[in-house]
This record gives C-alpha cells, sequence and structure tokens, in this order.
C-alpha cells in the first residue's frame, strides 16, 4: 500500500505538516507496512513558506524588517534545500494582520519589509525566489519593495517620495542608478492567483482596498496614485503593467514584481505543485489523501486540493478529501477528480472546538483510520 498525503493547512486550525502526520498515524495501525509520503502543502497564500521549506530539508531566516507601519518587527523567510532558492510570503513584512484594526490605512502602510528580505536572501546567495503575495495590508503599487532594492521615486522638485500608497500620486521621476546589481541576476515566480489590473474598478484600490482600512475617499485617492505611477511607469520606461492579469494583487506588489524585476506570475497551486514534484509522487501512489479547513465551491477554483486531484486523475489515482467543513456545492469536486470526499467532524460542536488543534489532530487520526479500515476491507472481500 502507498500513499501519498498532499493536504493544505486547516487555516486557524492545524498546519499542513501536522495534519499529515496525524493521517499518517491514522492509516499505519490499518496498513503497518504501509509506504507514506507526507508533502505539506500551500497555494500560495499562508503557509508556503512551511511547506516548502519542509517539503525540500530547507532552512528558516527570522530577522527584523521594517513592517507596514514602518516600525521594525521580526520577520520570517525560508531557503530551500537547494540553499538558492527563497521562498517569501509578503504578509510577513506587510500583512494585514500586522496592523491593528484601529490603523488600518492603506495609504499609510508600506511593502518596504519585503524589499529587505529579498535583500537579505541576495546576500545569503539566492538567485530564484518564490514569492507569495496573499494578505497584505499595502496599497503602495510595491514603492516601498522597490526602494529598499534601491530604486528611488522621486517628486518634480527631484526629492524622494515617502514608501507608501499615499505617496503614488507625488512620483515624477524613476532613478535606477542605486538598484542591487545583483537583481539582474535573479528569477522571481510569482504565487498569484487573481487577475484584477492594477487600477480602475477591478483593481488594487477598488477591490482590495476597503478590506485593508480604505473608505470611498481613501479608495478613490488610492486608485488615483496608481493610475499615475502607472503613466509615470510608461512614459519614462515604457512599461505597461495596468493591464497585466495580476498586477493589482497585493496592493499593487503583482505589477511591481512584473514591470520592475520581470516577475513570472502564476497559478499560486501550480507554482507549488510543481516546485514540490508532486507527480513523481502521484505516479507510484494507490491513494491520494488531500484537504483543507473547508471544502466548497472555491475549492474548485485553482486551491491545492483540486490542482493535486486533476494531476492525480493523469495516472487515476484514487483521491480522498478530508475537510473540516464541507459545503452542498463540493459535489463539484468529483467532477475534477476528487474520488469523494468527507468532514472530519464526527460530532455536534461549537466552533472554538472544532478548531482546536487537538481536536483537529485526532478527527483526522479517526477518519483516516476508519476510511482505510473500510478499504481493507474492500481489498481483502475482491
Amino acid at each position: 500500500m502507498k500513499v501519498l498525503i498532499a493536504i493544505d493547512s486547516f487555516k486557524g486550525s492545524i498546519s499542513s505538516i501536522e495534519g499529515g502526520k496525524a493521517i499518517a498515524e491514522g492509516i499505519l495501525p490499518v496498513f503497518p507496512d504501509a509506504d507514506i509520503v507526507t508533502i505539506p502543502l500551500a497555494d500560495g497564500g499562508e503557509g508556503t513558506v512551511d511547506a516548502l521549506i519542509h517539503a525540500t530539508n530547507g532552512i528558516f531566516i527570522d530577522l527584523p524588517v521594517t513592517g507596514p507601519l514602518n516600525e521594525k518587527i521580526q520577520s520570517r523567510y525560508g531557503i530551500m534545500g537547494d540553499g538558492k532558492t527563497a521562498v517569501i510570503e509578503v504578509a510577513a513584512a506587510c500583512g494585514l494582520t500586522l496592523v491593528p484594526l484601529a490603523k488600518r490605512n492603506p495609504l499609510l502602510t508600506t511593502s518596504y519589509g519585503v524589499g529587505e528580505l529579498i535583500l537579505d536572501a541576495i546576500h545569503k546567495g539566492c538567485r530564484q525566489f518564490i514569492i507569495g503575495l496573499g494578505g497584505s495590508a499595502t496599497n503602495d503599487a510595491g514603492i516601498g519593495m522597490l526602494q529598499a532594492l534601491g530604486f528611488h521615486f522621486l517628486n518634480n522638485r527631484n526629492q524622494s517620495v515617502g514608501s507608501n500608497g499615499q505617496s503614488l500620486k507625488a512620483i515624477e521621476k524613476i532613478k535606477m542608478d542605486d538598484v542591487h546589481p545583483d537583481l539582474k541576476n535573479c528569477e522571481f515566480y510569482i504565487a498569484c492567483d487573481v487577475n484584477n489590473p492594477l487600477y480602475g474598478p477591478n483593481g488594487a484600490a477598488y477591490i482590495f482596498g476597503p478590506q485593508k482600512g480604505a473608505d470611498q475617499k481613501i479608495v478613490q485617492e488610492l486608485d488615483e496614485g496608481l493610475r499615475h505611477f502607472s503613466k509615470v511607469l510608461k512614459k519614462q520606461l515604457d512599461v505597461d503593467i495596468h493591464h497585466f492579469p495580476g498586477a493589482g494583487a497585493a496592493g499593487g506588489l503583482g505589477g511591481a514584481f512584473v514591470g520592475f524585476l520581470d516577475g513570472k506570475l502564476q497559478s499560486g497551486t501550480r507554482l507549488i505543485l510543481d516546485v514540490l514534484q508532486i507527480e513523481k509522487y502521484l505516479k507510484a501512489a494507490d491513494f491520494v489523501i488531500t484537504g483543507e479547513g473547508r471544502l466548497d465551491g472555491q475549492t474548485a477554483m485553482g486551491k491545492a486540493p483540486s490542482g493535486i486531484a486533476q494531476l492525480a486523475g493523469k495516472y487515476h489515482v484514487p483521491v480522498i478529501a478530508l475537510a473540516g467543513g464541507v459545503t452542498a456545492d463540493s459535489s463539484a469536486l468529483n467532477d475534477l477528480g476528487i474520488t469523494s470526499y468527507f468532514s472530519i467532524m464526527n460530532e455536534p460542536m461549537a466552533l472554538e472546538q472544532a478548531m482546536n488543534t487537538n481536536k483537529t489532530y485526532e478527527n483526522l487520526k479517526c477518519i483516516s483510520n476508519q476510511l482505510f479500515r473500510l478499504i481493507k476491507t474492500v481489498r481483502l472481500d475482491s
């Protein structure tokens, strides 16, 4: 019996690493000789660094950086086992969770710390970067990050502007004399699962600004700044990032990576699955166990479990999906290659209890044990 366990984290409850351990503990009493491979998954958002670093026996790097409110914070990124690929979640340096609710205002937040993480990785020898864009508190079009990397943004008096969303409308000139020389040798792969343009009704400010604390007036000001910045960039560098799908991701960081760093925006799930070389494990598997905290219609829109299922379909490997919650529209997942899906809940309980890490661990272990008891019985009968 060969089993591949590849689950995403159950956000707010259990990590993909611990969840995988729980499932393995449920299987082994039924199939003691089972060959179990456990690979933690992520979709480019929260948990991406942990998943890739653990899967490749890499290392974690902790260092102080400039946080979204321009104060020093402790942040973390990872270097994969190859020693040359850095994995960075922008939320670790400019994430919304780093800003208290009362202080959320994307006019004032900066992505500067993201650039500091990149610089540190460059100094440690990294030349390839995997960047997860989810969860930013910023709407600065990446100028904070770019300033940390040596780009200068000047106003009409040739003075440096600030590093936040409010500063965009003042930019009249871009100076690149001090850009870090090794950036030209770096490759950036960006996990991005949105297609929003930089500005406009579907752009960064209007779609994502309100959840970052922007009221309607602030949204309009941010959008005007993004529009102005895009025009300056087009005029001076002949780079048009506005219409590039995903330019509006993470408050315009998507556009900054594409326009200034030649970044390649990709589906987060597809990028992570490719980096982890999941297919080579799928080929030999008898079963695949995947899952996430909640299975619903959004899961079918490119999240990790559906990505695993589509790859498994190439090799006709059955896929079992586990989740804390399963909604009625999850039936669409069967058409995408998930053989069957199950909630791990075994009794009525409050949400707080259901999301308790120890409870989730035991529930994953229990249902895995019961499912593989059934599989063993069916195999013996056949």
